[in-house]
């Protein structure tokens, strides 16, 4: 989702819960009220939809991520820090 869609969906969200309230304000009587709640509710559902989605989109980035790296070959360390010391099975380490 880019970010343009992100801000105009989240704004038809916002729009929706304002226009809810103008409609309360402006028109009277039931019809008002109703008209408001279906607007409101309408807002907040949709609001909460495209969090959701963000949310699974992030989780699909991110394992896509993971993917990537699990397919990269390990890097190899051409040096070590210290040498390995030697051992046989069923016998301690030699450390001299």
């Amino acid at each position: 989702m880019s970010r343009r869609t992100r801000i105009a969906s989240f704004g038809g969200a916002g729009l929706l819960v304002i226009a809810g309230t103008v409609c309360v304000a402006v028109i009277g009587g039931g019809t008002g009220q109703i008209l408001a709640l279906v607007l409101i509710g309408l807002g907040f559902v949709a609001a909460t939809s495209l969090a959701f989605l963000e949310v699974g989109l992030s989780e699909d980035r991110e394992r896509a991520q993971e993917r990537v790296q699990a397919a990269k070959p390990p890097k190899r360390r051409l040096t070590r820090d210290r040498p390995r010391l030697d051992r046989m099975r069923g016998r301690p380490r030699r450390l001299g």
